[in-house]
């Protein structure tokens, strides 16, 4: 079974690591707490985003797949839902 390509998330990773980076400057230029945990916010907000598109890949790709050769959908299911748990 080949696995679904997430290239596409990169763009957003990258910007999010920009904005970790923002983060740590503006804890090094002792900016306004509430000012910093807006920012820590928007980065978890935007790494939510990130891993919503990814399962929902894995659920139209290996999930799909999975259903129909009735093999590993069990496998699938509780690997998903322990990744979710984490």
């Amino acid at each position: 079974m080949s696995h679904p390509c997430h290239e596409k998330q990169l763009p957003s990773l990258k910007r999010i690591e920009g904005q970790v980076r923002g983060v740590t400057k503006m804890i090094e230029e002792k900016k306004y707490c509430i000012d910093i945990l807006n920012q820590i916010k928007a980065v978890k907000n935007a790494l939510s985003t990130v891993e919503g598109k990814i399962v929902r890949n894995h659920l139209q790709a290996c999930v799909k797949d999975a259903l129909e050769d009735n093999t590993n959908f069990d496998n699938k299911v509780d690997e998903l839902v322990k990744a979710l748990k984490r």
